[in-house]
């Protein structure tokens, strides 16, 4: 009996040191782990080292998404325009670079102005109009893919710069570029979520907008940083991705939001606000990023594909939301 009392407790104990020290969930290390064993079983070339960078070098595009939608959701917001944003981001420097034969430098830059504006409007449509958040992102899904489509006269626009192809291709010391990206982002995102007033801030909005309208947070103005915030990582993003593929691609990005919602939902990011980790965030991304490989890996189909990342985000929000009822019984 003693034994049987004492160890949900212990595990009860390392779940919350693991959030207030580490701010991942291990539910989610679990699940990393298990469906990288359930895969190096199906799969032999699942382990191999060019797999795995290959991982690393797919989800570092969902990844910088995934951190965006983090901070969104985090302050109880959405953004379903991301995976657009990043392909108008793509185009816009693309567009810079081969059609204009501006530097390489301001193409870099076009790229993420691009999708911070998107990001901007976004913002102050939610904040100034007072339209719901999912009208307005939903809204710039067909807004920013439209003017992607119109600026690249719906065709890729190829011949990047070498310097730009390298920030997608280029592996000093060995590893992908877009992979150093990501964790350099990924570092200064945790460190800004976790440990400075803005990342408060972001939280408190999320858990009661009320109460951080009370404490003296500008809300308006913040949730407006919120969205420009996001709109710049989708910037981001769309270059590396660009820069991958030497091409802006009007139609890049596609259901990418829905990936990366789940990625951040996977780690422990409260749908509904209040709760977020860029860590756990990253491990969702890997989790993420396994399925889709190891799917491919088994010559899976595409749209089955698309199916099981819709089933992982009901799953994902299932037990987040029951992880939540849970807690508020204790």
């Amino acid at each position: 009996m003693a034994s049987e009392t004492t160890q949900p407790g212990f595990w009860a104990r390392v779940q919350r040191a693991s959030v207030e020290r580490l701010h991942i969930r291990l539910e989610s290390l679990v699940v990393l782990l298990a469906l990288s064993t359930a895969m190096a079983l199906l799969s032999p070339y699942f382990l191999s080292l060019s797999n795995f960078l290959n991982i690393l070098l797919a989800t570092s595009t969902i990844g910088v998404l995934a951190i965006a939608a983090t901070f969104v959701i985090g302050s109880g917001g959405l953004d379903l325009s991301l995976g657009s944003v990043m392909g108008l981001a793509g185009v816009a420097g693309a567009f810079v670079a081969v059609n204009l034969g501006w530097p390489s430098v301001l193409a870099v830059i076009a790229c993420i102005l691009a999708g911070a504006i998107a990001g901007y409007i976004n913002g102050q449509l939610v904040t100034r109009a007072f339209v719901p958040a999912f009208i307005v992102t939903l809204g710039m899904l067909g807004l920013a893919r439209g003017l992607a489509l119109v600026i690249s006269q719906g065709r890729a626009i190829y011949g990047l710069p070498p310097e730009i192809v390298y920030i997608g291709q280029g592996r000093p010391f060995g590893i992908p570029m877009p992979v150093i990206i990501l964790v350099l982002t990924a570092i200064v995102a945790h460190a800004v979520l976790a440990y400075t007033r803005f990342g408060r801030h972001t939280l408190a909005l999320g858990d009661s907008e009320s109460a951080a309208r009370a404490a003296g947070i500008r809300v308006e103005h913040h949730r407006r940083i919120i969205y420009t915030l996001s709109g710049a990582l989708a910037g981001l993003a769309g270059l590396l991705f660009t820069a991958r593929v030497n091409a802006g691609d009007p139609t890049a990005g596609i259901n990418y939001e829905l990936t990366a919602i789940t990625a951040a939902i996977i780690g422990g990011t409260n749908l509904f606000g209040g709760r977020a980790s860029i860590l756990g965030t990253m491990i969702g991304a890997l989790i993420m990023g396994v399925l889709q490989n190891g799917l491919t890996l088994l010559a899976v189909q595409s749209y089955y594909q698309q199916m099981a990342i819709g089933a992982v985000l009901i799953l994902a929000v299932f037990i987040d939301q029951y992880q939540v009822r849970k807690e508020s019984r204790v």
